[in-house]
């Protein structure tokens, strides 16, 4: 395991533990951070500071009860680091209840994250 996957797995430990600073910690000042989905998810769109990643992850508290979150496999390349992984959830607006296969992408330079993008199924957030 290299570098940068060891603090991707911070990252991944701290918000096991709901650690929103200790994943800050671990964040560029800098970032290129973006869930790609659509505009009506309240957590999808890009974010460039740690005050825009802390909305993002308030954002994610705020829109889903997360039940199970698994990152599963992780495959390094240099300072990219791609995680396959899984989660079940509820969506609070709706009470539905939903399970998605996730890819989360990041770039990791002088041990900071400076790059991440996230995608999962949106569709089965809304009940599709």
């Amino acid at each position: 395991m290299g570098t940068a996957t060891a603090i991707v797995k911070q990252a991944y430990e701290a918000f096991g533990r709901g650690d929103v600073p200790a994943i800050l910690n671990l964040v560029a000042d800098e970032v290129d951070w973006e869930l790609v989905g659509p505009t009506t998810l309240p957590y999808a769109g890009r974010r460039k500071n740690h005050k825009e990643v802390a909305d993002f992850f308030a954002a994610v508290a705020h829109s889903d009860d997360i039940h199970a979150f698994e990152p599963r496999e992780f495959i390094e390349a240099n300072e990219h680091v791609t995680v396959l992984g899984w989660e079940d959830a509820t969506a609070r607006d709706t009470n539905k209840k939903f399970e998605s296969e996730w890819v989360h992408v990041f770039t990791v330079k002088n041990g900071k994250i400076i790059r991440w993008r996230g995608f999962l199924n949106t569709a089965a957030h809304y009940g599709l």
